[in-house]
């Protein structure tokens, strides 16, 4: 018996599928592995696109699988899971434009723009998040380090689903309670630092609408690390038209450091500083190396602004490991200082909301403080799923403004191909590397296999019922943003917050040669 069990354990998975293939054995649902069925084998919305195509035997349908760098920081794979199904290639390929869009033999990296849609796409989970929770727990268990986290808007509305709760459930207090119990020191919202983005970015893209700043329009978004690694590679000829803010994740990580630092009195070489994110590429962005102003700031050019990114996945494995049952916490509040987040921080998490944000805020500031219009707090034209979206807005001693936003890369290369040809008549553009944004990153929760809209448009209107709900709805009423100003930054883009807050960006167009595109 012992000896049957061995050799049981050295069938691998794809001996085991060319066993099945050359049976040609009939499965449950009637389908057979041949691919005679006209319809997937998982029933409506589950199996790949490919099984749904009729296919004269079951090799012709295994498709392979993307590469991925043994020493990628987002991502990883487990071969024994895999089954070469495709799936990873039908979304960096179709979907993301990133697999199949440049020309082989590869240079001196493998392509990949760490946004680990294929890990949400894999329907075994053998490509999943590289995971950082060790990292986190032993900083937790230092009683030397100070242990700081922050959320980011779609994580409140994605953790849920891990704890039996329906899409979109709304968990932001039972989270904070969570990451409390688990031992954080401080808990802190992205949203303040989303709102102080808008700050930042929204100051920027209004001095070049008027000329003071010399750099280009149409002006684009820079808080997808995806997105902005996806431009490198292939667009780094419009980085002019980049805007230098930070992304939220990564403003905050700074301001921990150095605002936060000083206000306790805490060396900040004592503090550890960890996000929740939706997002895979945010593991690779918070390794970029010009990432590290803090450091900078403090004459330690080896601190991070941010130690350990970890995904919504990563830590509802760390809430489970602790025995935490999340639906009977009660909720908590975020830690002051920088805990207070506005709706148009909020809505950072869906497509549009970032340019919806932006336009509140720089209809204010060109109007010289007129009352934000009831339509530009709920900007419906750049709502919704569809892949690119724009409009036209009359602001008052200004003229017409033309916006779009786009959100998944393939509807990204749309907007920016009319840029780079001159057809463009933009003078804002919102690109989100996701399809759906943030509330369905890499890094969510696997509820739908390939990812559904349904889904994606529970999670969107979860944050938006959030938003029209609070008093709170605009970045530049957000009064923790106020006081940071006035204590530590000045204004912005002052000096001080040029240093901590905006970055600049690498062609990474000598690590490819892209196809052109017929």
């Amino acid at each position: 018996m012992d000896k049957e069990k061995a050799r049981s354990k050295e069938m691998t998975r794809r001996s085991f599928l060319k066993m099945f293939g050359s049976m040609g054995l009939v499965g449950a649902a009637g389908a057979t592995l041949t691919g005679c069925s006209k319809d997937p084998m998982g029933g409506e919305g589950w199996l790949p696109q490919q099984y749904q195509a009729a296919g004269p035997s079951y090799p012709a349908q295994v498709r392979g699988r993307i590469p991925i760098d043994p020493m990628n920081p987002s991502i990883t794979r487990d071969d024994e899971k895999c089954i070469l199904c495709g799936q990873c290639l039908e979304v960096c390929e179709n979907v993301q434009t990133v697999f199949g869009y440049y020309e082989l033999p590869i240079k001196d990296e493998i392509i990949c723009v760490n946004c680990g849609q294929c890990s949400l796409w894999c329907p075994t989970a053998a490509i999943t998040e590289k995971d950082d929770t060790a990292k986190v727990l032993e900083a937790i268990n230092d009683p030397e380090t100070v242990v700081v986290v922050q959320t980011a808007p779609a994580t409140r509305v994605g953790l849920g689903e891990e704890f039996g709760l329906p899409a979109g459930a709304w968990v932001e207090g039972k989270q904070v309670a969570a990451l409390k119990k688990l031992g954080f020191d401080y808990v802190f919202d992205t949203n303040f630092t989303a709102d102080l983005t808008i700050m930042e970015e929204g100051t920027e893209l209004i001095q070049r609408i008027k000329g003071v700043n010399k750099a280009p329009l149409p002006q684009f978004t820079s808080c997808s690390p995806g997105w902005v690694k996806f431009f490198e590679y292939y667009y780094p000829d419009l980085i002019p038209n980049m805007s230098s803010a930070k992304s939220p994740q990564q403003m905050l990580g700074t301001l921990i450091k150095t605002y936060f630092a000083e206000e306790k009195k805490i060396e900040p070489k004592k503090i550890f500083s960890v996000s929740i994110m939706p997002c895979t590429a945010k593991k690779f962005e918070c390794s970029r190396p010009e990432m590290n102003s803090a450091g900078e700031h403090n004459g330690d050019e080896t601190m991070r602004d941010v130690d350990v990114v970890l995904t919504v996945r990563e830590l509802a494995r760390m809430i489970k490991k602790a025995e935490i049952d999340l639906n009977k916490l009660s909720d908590k509040k975020y830690d002051t200082l920088m805990g207070v987040g506005s709706g148009a921080g909020l809505i950072f998490g869906a497509t549009g909301g970032v340019m919806e944000a932006a336009v509140r805020t720089a209809y204010f500031v060109l109007t010289d403080g007129q009352d934000v219009p009831a339509g530009l707090l709920n900007l419906q034209p750049v709502r919704g799923l569809e892949g690119v979206k724009d409009a036209s807005l009359d602001i008052p001693g200004v003229g017409t403004v033309k916006i779009a936003v786009a959100h998944g890369l393939k509807n990204a290369r749309t907007l920016m191909d009319q840029v780079r040809s001159g057809e463009s008549p933009y003078h804002f553009i919102e690109l989100m590397c996701c399809p759906g944004g943030c509330i369905s990153g890499g890094g969510q929760p696997r509820t739908a296999l390939p990812p559904s809209d349904e889904v994606r448009k529970k999670r969107i209107a979860s944050l938006y019922e959030k938003d029209s709900s609070y008093k709170l709805r605009l970045s530049h009423e957000n009064p923790e943003v106020i006081q940071i100003y006035e204590k530590f930054l000045h204004e912005p883009i002052s000096h001080l917050a040029h240093e901590l807050l905006h970055t600049e960006y690498t062609d990474r167009g000598d690590k490819l040669n892209a196809k052109k595109q017929v």
